[in-house]
């Protein structure tokens, strides 16, 4: 997508995220159709260490959080992603990769020590995420928690 801009979210961006998120999720059978309510509580925390957002054409048409998370050994820099949105119209054409490949480029900028997911094994491998047996995400299938470190090391 050669016009695809990914940028961080700004002020006036709130409502539009709110509506892409919802739009995104609405369809899908794994959903508590919470995911945009779980946005704005991370919003209202101060807990996003990132939100970038997808315009093409001058809309937002995506949305992903970057949030610290404490994994099990406790150990600093570690950082969780999700919610991706795509809207369902601009879905399968590599604007939630565009946005997850930003999202881990800046992680790796700041520091981060990696970062956990839980979604599809077969789509986020691409990225490098894997199963480690060691971090373990309660009442979740332990395939769909996956984790990539930038140093190479699992806490």
């Amino acid at each position: 997508m050669h016009n695809l801009l990914i940028r961080s979210e700004n002020r006036t961006d709130h409502a539009v995220i709110s509506h892409v998120i919802a739009q995104a999720f609405k369809d899908q059978q794994y959903s508590s159709h919470t995911e945009h309510f779980i946005v704005d509580a991370l919003k209202r925390a101060d807990a996003l260490t990132l939100s970038l957002v997808a315009v093409l054409n001058q809309h937002i048409v995506g949305h992903i959080t970057i949030s610290p998370v404490r994994i099990s050994s406790s150990i600093e820099g570690w950082y969780g992603l999700g919610p991706i949105a795509v809207l369902p119209e601009w879905q399968l054409q590599g604007i939630g990769s565009a946005l997850i490949q930003s999202a881990l480029n800046q992680l790796k900028t700041i520091g981060a020590k990696g970062c956990v997911v839980l979604g599809d094994p077969n789509f986020y491998s691409g990225f490098g995420f894997k199963t480690v047996p060691e971090l373990i995400l309660e009442n979740e299938p332990i395939e769909y928690f996956q984790a990539l470190s930038f140093d190479g090391k699992f806490p």
